[in-house]
């Protein structure tokens, strides 16, 4: 069985959804899997799903939430039983443990490529830092957990991979810049500096590669709607950096055809 937790939930054997159909049984069978391979405890189960408070009955319902998942699996062709079912949804002391090798949950599968990219990065090596993070982008098929409205724990997790997922994309179009990418690249980015538009590291992303495609009034364009943004959202200026690779782009510096002006990969840290 393979579980996907980056988009829609889904539990899938051969091509069929085995996913319980209860809403808080999927939210919980969610919080699992984002903790895959961890003991959860009954008393985060119950903050999650009753955020903070849970009525009475909460632990005998979270125990029938439990069982009703098990059956859930358990029709699936590779589980097909309710007993193969526990030894995937692990009772412990007072916890719940979901139990799945890395290959059966995409979100184990991201992070091993997000590792793997990294690792890439520190050699120095922008043709596989482009092929892995590709991979591993490829894994998403939406937000994270999209459709289930995430409680207090799942918030905070369910942010931080999204943020990780940008940061990545950030890493993996600033490699594919240095490979002279700009053309094919001329899309995506501009799709997602438009859908963040304070996002100063996507904007100057964007600007170089409308530059280097020939697109200089373009270019000079996206820098003017950031400067308003932040000035209207903030009340700030661009970042230095961002402020210099406008400046190398209005006289047409050379050294823009081969180098990443002010290193965009630093623009996370703004500069004076």
């Amino acid at each position: 069985m393979e579980f996907q937790v980056l988009g829609p939930l889904a539990a899938i054997d051969h091509g069929v959804d085995y996913l319980p159909t209860a809403p808080k049984q999927r939210h919980l069978l969610a919080l699992l899997l984002l903790n895959a391979n961890l003991p959860v405890s009954t008393d985060t189960c119950m903050e999650e799903l009753w955020e903070g408070d849970p009525p009475p009955s909460a632990l005998p319902t979270l125990q029938t939430y439990i069982l009703q998942i098990r059956r859930s699996l358990a029709r699936s062709p590779s589980m097909g039983s309710l007993r193969a079912a526990r030894q995937v949804l692990v009772t412990g002391s007072r916890s719940y443990r979901i139990v799945t090798p890395e290959v059966s949950l995409d979100l184990s599968h991201f992070t091993s490529l997000l590792h793997e990219g990294r690792v890439a990065q520190r050699d120095g090596d922008d043709r596989s830092v482009s092929s892995v993070f590709r991979r591993a982008l490829a894994l998403w098929r939406g937000e994270v957990l999209a459709g289930i409205t995430p409680g207090p724990h799942l918030h905070e997790r369910v942010d931080s991979l999204m943020e990780t997922r940008l940061g990545m994309l950030e890493q993996c179009f600033e490699a594919e810049l240095r490979l002279g990418l700009h053309h094919q690249l001329l899309s995506e980015l501009g799709a997602l500096s438009a859908r963040h538009p304070l996002n100063e590291n996507l904007t100057a992303q964007n600007m170089l590669a409308l530059y280097r495609s020939g697109r200089q009034v373009e270019a000079l364009d996206a820098f003017h709607r950031l400067r308003r943004t932040l000035g209207h959202e903030l009340g700030i200026e661009p970042c230095l950096r961002v402020r210099q690779l406008h400046e190398a782009i209005l006289v047409g510096d050379p050294r823009l055809d081969t180098e990443l002006i002010g290193g965009l990969a630093l623009l996370r840290e703004r500069a004076g």
